[in-house]
């Protein structure tokens, strides 16, 4: 996704560890992507990903991956391994090995009885509805717990008990002291460690208890020597926490936090628990379903690691959240794929045609660039039979349309094959039930790289596969999943705006050039728009292609 010779665009985040360098507030840079692994990557993890490792490489850092597992009942195994693969996918490598919370397990519980004994942690016995009431409210302060005044030694006891498991889940928990009237909600005597006899995808059974994302947070970042702790803006209120972890505990380093407004893309959700839910309600099918706003769905759709960086270049890293018009990411996509993609024909709504005066049995090779401007690409080998395949829609046998409305092809003119000969339709021929079956043509001769002979006049150009050489193919045509601006904003459940043409599969002929492509590859398939050869599905024989994106905005007027 970055390269050490690609600076991001500047940003206040990139100010601030610039100045620190310059003045040599820090010896090194050491930034850290910390995903929870309870789901897959998105698009936001992307833009934080390109922050992170972007700001590390520029600055000749580090930059860890580290998995925030703290929450055993939400975590899996298969989200660790997708979020590794998506990493290495987008263009980064992080620094030494994969790093977890729960290596820090055994030093978090040593800090939680270092707390307890300093007078500063406490076991609490309130239910859960006790402890809401007893919190209080945004403008009503809170009011201690009963069990705050517990000795030093009655907490050590019983911090010691629900280690053992000798408490059901929810009895108890472990809870900071510091001030029940604090303005800020999570300095209220938060939760440091809940029972959760839940087996974890790292410890196994060792642990019965478990650290709060909240406590486990900034002692990872000082265990780990991180210098500049980027998050996004709603971890601003629990800035203040994590510096009073930091100030009250023995830690071997004090990172600083800072927060970048979130990325919110319109006609998208990113929440991971709504995105589990289409998942789960079966609305997509998988977490890399091409139509989920996934590092992996994108990657199945066809969006590469260039496009997605070239979109957050655009967007401004700035201190307040943003919705950003998903046409902005589209452009980056087709910008890429116009500069990268090889170009193919393919014919999604099949009419044959008949060459009459070509002769039967014969193929005739034509060659085609790969790209119109990329000459290192190579060239294409199109074979030319006598009957072809051509888009339904691209004949119309009223001859009296004019060239501006449709510059195709029409009974009794001229039009040009792609990379190919010059044609005139001649006549149709009709089924049992009056629609077309085929167009009879016949084509110009010595036409092929020349320009048109005197006094014939070709409508426009139009694009045709062999229908003796073609390779039949699956085609998945992609669109955006909902149909809502704000699909999950209003009153109404997002679920109601998804978009009931977001896929629709179509079988289609393709160019037997690409036929055997290696899944992954993109392709413009002329005048239709961009796709991908599907990166699990596709094989020689039986290729199937993903919609990436249309050549052009269709939902700009919607």
């Amino acid at each position: 996704m970055a390269t050490t010779e690609t600076k991001a665009s500047s940003n206040f985040i990139r100010n601030i560890i610039e100045d620190d360098v310059k003045n040599n507030k820090k010896e090194k840079v050491v930034t850290r992507f910390p995903p929870e692994p309870n789901g897959y990557l998105h698009i936001g993890h992307a833009r934080s990903i390109w922050l992170n490792f972007g700001m590390a490489q520029e600055f000749a850092g580090e930059c860890n991956l580290r998995f925030d597992d703290t929450n055993p009942e939400k975590e899996e195994q298969e989200y660790v391994d997708s979020i590794k693969e998506d990493v290495r996918w987008l263009g980064y490598q992080w620094s030494g090995g994969v790093k977890y919370a729960s290596e820090y397990f055994d030093q978090f519980y040593e800090w939680a009885l270092h707390l307890i004994r300093e007078g500063k942690a406490y076991v609490c016995h309130l239910s859960a509805k006790e402890s809401s009431e007893y919190r209080g409210w945004a403008t009503k302060p809170g009011k201690d717990s009963p069990y705050r005044n517990r000795t030093v030694e009655e907490n050590l006891a019983l911090i010691e008990q629900m280690r053992a498991g000798e408490f059901d889940e929810g009895a108890c928990v472990l809870r900071a002291k510091i001030d029940m009237a604090s303005p800020n909600m999570n300095l209220r005597d938060p939760i440091l460690y809940r029972i959760r006899k839940v087996a974890h995808h790292q410890t196994g059974d060792k642990w019965c208890i478990y650290p709060s994302y909240d406590f486990a947070h900034g002692q990872e970042d000082a265990i780990e020597g991180i210098t500049h702790s980027i998050c996004t803006l709603e971890f601003q209120d629990h800035r203040p926490l994590y510096e009073w972890f930091l100030d009250n505990l023995p830690v071997p380093n004090k990172p600083k936090q800072y927060e970048f407004g979130r990325l919110n893309l319109n006609y998208t959700v990113t929440s991971k628990r709504k995105l589990k839910q289409l998942v789960d309600e079966k609305c997509v099918n998988g977490w890399d379903d091409p139509r989920m706003p996934t590092v992996s769905g994108m990657r199945r759709r066809g969006y590469t690691p260039t496009a997605l960086k070239a979109f957050c270049d655009m967007v401004p890293v700035s201190k307040s959240n943003s919705v950003i018009d998903v046409s902005v990411l589209e452009r980056a996509i087709r910008d890429d794929l116009n500069d990268h993609a090889p170009r193919a024909m393919c014919v999604m709504n099949p009419l044959k045609i008949v060459v009459t005066n070509f002769p039967e049995g014969q193929t005739e090779e034509m060659v085609a660039a790969c790209h119109p401007s990329k000459p290192e690409l190579g060239e294409r080998v199109l074979p030319f039979t006598r009957e072809l395949l051509i888009d339904r829609d691209d004949f119309n046998e009223d001859s009296s349309l004019s060239r501006k409305k449709f510059k195709r092809l029409v009974l009794g003119e001229w039009v040009r094959l792609r990379g190919a000969y010059i044609i005139k339709a001649d006549e149709v021929v009709r089924g049992a039930d009056g629609e077309i079956e085929q167009v009879n043509v016949s084509l110009v001769p010595d036409t092929v790289g020349n320009d048109a002979p005197e006094g014939i006049r070709p409508r426009g150009v139009i694009h045709w596969v062999s229908a003796e050489c073609g390779v039949p193919a699956e085609i998945r045509l992609y669109d955006r999943l909902f149909n809502h601006e704000s699909p999950d904003q209003g009153e109404e459940d997002f679920i109601s705006y998804i978009n009931s043409e977001s896929l629709s599969i179509i079988s289609a002929v393709v160019e037997p050039s690409i036929a055997d492509c290696e899944p992954e590859s993109s392709f413009q398939f002329e005048r239709e728009g961009y796709f991908v050869a599907d990166r699990y599905d596709h094989a020689a024989g039986r290729p199937v292609f993903n919609m990436t994106i249309g050549l052009r905005d269709t939902w700009a007027n919607k």
